[in-house]
């Protein structure tokens, strides 16, 4: 029997058992009063603390459109025929106490070490004026993506500071309102590199330096390889360009061992290379660093990216972290993401608004240069903030000490006879052990000992890095305790903040007066307040705007965000250490896997356009799986988001639409002739449900039996799933991959347009 032909069956039977069941799941409202068996029972329930209508309320609004009942509302909404008639089989309610205790057990499983392991994630300070007045602040963590910028001036003024730190430090002069981080940042330039430069089998080549941070080769090998991109890693100084078909290439700086340059041959020399070639230079790099170290454009880079987490934004076991990519005025058509601009309002006076923005697929759809529609505001807002606080020379005191604790532990370890980076370095260095007679593995032990973690390269090698957070006893119990070093020496006069010469920034950094102006604590808490007081948040009222603000960011959910066990965990963090974040992503996954009916699930993905692309490939390689590669044809509603077509382009799919009835709703009969024109060839269906209008559509399990019948997969865009909950599920209706947007179906904050954090569901046949 055909694989599909198993699904479409499976499907249909799990809808014929739960229609076949006796009785009906009685819905009710479950109001704010105070419901409960037993006296000894805690009273702080959810539904008491944020459902604010009564039973009498509920009662007169059902009323008011013509229902008895809330279970004859649904009844009426729901198609039958996917309608649940069970409660979802998960664990009992926890109340608001009980949920923070539950969840202060699994995080006091993780073990916060100090961290030495670099590669994109230091240890840094959250200014507790920042923690307090934006992190836990609803007016900060509560407000929608700034689509109407009279009602978003301060998130806006706060993301043109960041656009304004990002390009002050690279040197380039056009800066995205953040990006979701560096790898994804990274695969977006190089998706720029190939739009303005290359052509799908002609000048096609990319290449990135095996001195890249790891994450960031293996996002840009995923992303490259669906759109026809040939990546190429290998040393910087022996890459061949003559051919001229390399649309452009990618340097680290400074690189994931530490060297400002990788050896061999300069970076201006390699950057020259390239240009004559024809190609663009990408340079991933450290905002922290730049503090230090000569501008990207200083040497021809043409496109700036990295991460800002270390300007006070926790490393949270890998995220949410604002990432920024910058880039000159002539390629600013092509960049990903927004870019906040000055404008004049209505009455001539200045202000601010969104001047540019990739949501310009929903005009481009798969002609889109991106499928980024959304951002890390709230984390970029954060590390703009903090350079604000600390101000130019703050940030150079804390790049100095940082440089300074690196080049401490660069003279010990080069004293106890340690072989040590001969290269100029900002904040890493490697060290081959085994000069020694150590292994990796030994120093690693030793690290644990004392409370920290190193990078464990090789058998050999290993690297430290350092970061704001690390202490001169930290630094003296690392090198006692990992090393074997006896009372190290911890000396340091101010000469030792100073970064090599050769590549040392001239000039002043940061000269806006923003940054020279809010130093003190209060006057940072008054710049915060005034911010908030111009926007509009859950804390003023609430947002009658898009279906991402359709849910609700209670302060309980809040709280655990930042806790150190939660918030100061590395992600490269060896697997025995976090023990409780896999113990919650784990009962997460099991709970989201009921309510969808999915078979796995995946939390990898933190938009949802990642998402999207993420099951987009999933199905791609299904397909492939089974020997269908050929399967290239993706069918998306006119009506759908557009990111659908601007995602199924970057999976390497054709789009054909498919047309809406007068009501909005799917045009079956197109969806069949469009089915039957490209029968063979058909990979994927995306469908909104219920759809972007708002309406569960009747004809949803007609319309996924006859994708299937034609040997194709549907992908359910979740964005609506808060709809679906406990009335039926994508897995029920027949989907095969799905994603939430968590951020909108459960509680993540929006934080004025991000962050967001998304989930893939799929059935098993596309999860092997």
């Amino acid at each position: 029997m055909p694989v599909v032909s198993k699904i479409m069956r499976r499907s249909t039977l799990i809808r014929q058992v739960l229609n076949q069941r006796s009785g009906f799941l009685n819905r009710t409202f479950h109001s704010s009063a105070y419901l409960s068996g037993d006296a000894l029972d805690m009273v702080d329930t959810f539904s008491r603390r944020h459902l604010g209508p009564s039973s009498e309320d509920a009662k007169n609004m059902l009323k008011s459109i013509g229902f008895d009942s809330m279970d004859s509302l649904v009844k009426s909404t729901v198609p039958a025929n996917i309608l649940v008639d069970k409660n979802l089989n998960l664990q009992p309610a926890m109340t608001e106490t009980e949920a923070l205790n539950a969840i202060k057990k699994m995080a006091d499983k993780n073990k916060v070490m100090k961290s030495y392991i670099g590669t994109g994630y230091y240890d840094t300070t959250v200014p507790p004026v920042i923690l307090r007045n934006m992190l836990e602040n609803p007016g900060w963590y509560t407000a929608y993506t700034p689509y109407q910028a009279e009602i978003a001036q301060g998130r806006l003024e706060m993301l043109l500071n960041f656009q304004t730190l990002c390009t002050d430090l690279t040197g380039l002069p056009m800066a995205v309102a953040s990006l979701l981080d560096e790898s994804s940042a990274a695969a977006e330039a190089m998706q720029m590199c190939f739009s303005l430069k290359g052509k799908k089998g002609k000048n096609n080549k990319f290449f990135v330096s095996k001195d890249v941070h790891p994450q960031t080769i293996s996002l840009i090998q995923t992303r490259a390889k669906p759109i026809g991109i040939d990546v190429i890693v290998g040393d910087h100084s022996e890459a061949d360009f003559s051919t001229k078909d390399y649309c452009g290439a990618v340097l680290q700086y400074p690189n994931t061992y530490g060297s400002v340059e990788s050896p061999g041959e300069s970076y201006a020399d390699f950057t020259k290379r390239v240009h004559d070639a024809g190609g663009m230079v990408i340079c991933a790099t450290d905002l922290m660093a730049l503090t230090r170290l000569a501008p990207p454009a200083s040497w021809g880079a043409d496109i700036a990216v990295g991460s800002a987490q270390r300007f006070g934004v926790p490393m949270g076991f890998g995220g949410p972290h604002a990432g920024f990519l910058a880039t000159s005025d002539k390629y600013s058509r092509k960049m990903p993401g927004r870019i906040i601009g000055v404008t004049i309002d209505s009455q001539g006076k200045p202000c601010l608004r969104m001047a540019m923005q990739t949501r310009e697929q929903h005009i481009r759809r798969d002609k889109a240069t991106s499928n980024i529609c959304t951002a890390q505001a709230l984390l970029a807002n954060m590390a703009a903030s903090f350079a604000i606080y600390h101000g130019p020379q703050g940030l150079l005191d804390i790049s100095g000490r940082i440089h300074a604790l690196a080049s401490v532990a660069h003279r010990e370890l080069s004293k106890a006879g340690f072989k040590v980076t001969e290269e100029a370095f900002f904040d890493t260095i490697t060290v081959n052990v085994s000069s020694k007679g150590m292994t990796s593995a030994e120093v690693q032990a030793g690290a644990v000992s004392v409370g920290a973690n190193v990078r464990m390269i090789n058998e050999n090698t290993v690297g430290v890095s350092m970061g704001e957070g690390i202490t001169r006893n930290d630094l003296a119990a690392l090198l006692s305790g990992a090393f074997g070093i006896t009372n190290p020496d911890m000396s340091a006069d101010v000469s030792l903040m100073e970064v090599d010469p050769s590549y040392a920034r001239e000039g002043e950094i940061l000269t806006h007066p923003i940054f020279n102006t809010h130093h003190s604590e209060t006057q940072m808490l008054r710049y915060l307040k005034t911010l908030e007081n111009r926007d509009l948040a859950l804390n003023h009222s609430m947002i009658a705007l898009g279906s991402c603000t359709m849910k609700l960011n209670a302060t309980a959910e809040m709280i655990p965000v930042t806790w150190p066990t939660l918030c100061n965990i590395h992600p490269f963090a060896p697997h025995d250490q976090v023990q409780g974040y896999h113990e919650l992503i784990e009962d997460l996954n099991r709970d989201l896997s009921e309510i969808t009916g999915f078979a796995a699930v995946s939390a990898q993905p933190n938009s949802g356009a990642t998402g999207e692309y993420a099951g987009l490939l999933a199905i791609k390689r299904y397909l492939e799986d089974k020997g269908e590669g050929h399967r290239n044809v993706c069918l998306i509603p006119k009506s759908a988001h557009g990111t659908n077509p601007a995602s199924a382009a970057m999976a390497g799919m054709k789009v054909v639409v498919v047309n809406n009835d007068d009501d909005g709703n799917i045009d079956i009969s197109d969806l069949k002739a469009k089915i039957e024109k490209h029968s063979s060839d058909i990979a994927a269906f995306m469908v909104t449900y219920p759809s972007t209008f708002g309406v569960f559509e009747e004809g949803i399990v007609e319309i996924i039996d006859a994708v299937h019948e034609a040997g194709g997969q549907v992908y359910m865009d979740g964005a609506n799933m808060n709809a679906q909950v406990g009335l039926t599920s994508p897995g029920l209706i027949g989907a095969d991959v799905c994603h939430l947007n968590l951020h909108k179906t459960f509680c993540i904050p929006h934080g004025g347009g991000g962050p967001g954090k998304f989930t893939v569901m799929m059935q098993l046949q596309c999860c092997q």
